[in-house]
């Protein structure tokens, strides 16, 4: 299951379809507050969230996540328009990868393919 917090709803939206679509469970969340309750109620095996939201930012969620040691294993992908290339604030907040907005699906996909142990196949 993959936690996303994201603000902007189309973006929310298309992110929590391309991860269904991949196979994932999501629970999406409209800023970090909701995103940290989410992940303490569901225990995602992944965390996706955008920097710049309402009541949490992504960087004060990755805190709150990695500050937690019964959440801190759990990978956080920062995906942000706001972040350039470089910059380290979000590996210094506790971020497992970064990806710079804007992106394509597959993008993140392959990203989360390298951050999950593979899942057994449903045969």
């Amino acid at each position: 299951m993959i936690v996303v917090a994201e603000d902007h709803e189309d973006i929310r939206y298309v992110l929590k379809r391309s991860l269904e679509r991949a196979g994932h469970r999501v629970v999406a969340a409209a800023d970090g507050a909701e995103a940290l309750e989410a992940v303490r109620e569901h225990r995602p095996d992944l965390v996706v969230t955008d920097v710049d939201m309402p009541h949490m930012t992504g960087l004060d969620l990755c805190r709150a996540i990695r500050a937690d040691d019964a959440l801190r294993h759990i990978p956080i992908v920062v995906a942000s328009g706001s972040l350039l290339p470089g910059d380290s604030r979000a590996s210094e907040a506790g971020a497992s990868a970064t990806l710079l907005k804007p992106f394509v699906p597959a993008q993140l996909l392959a990203l989360i393919s390298t951050l999950l142990p593979p899942q057994p196949s449903r045969s």
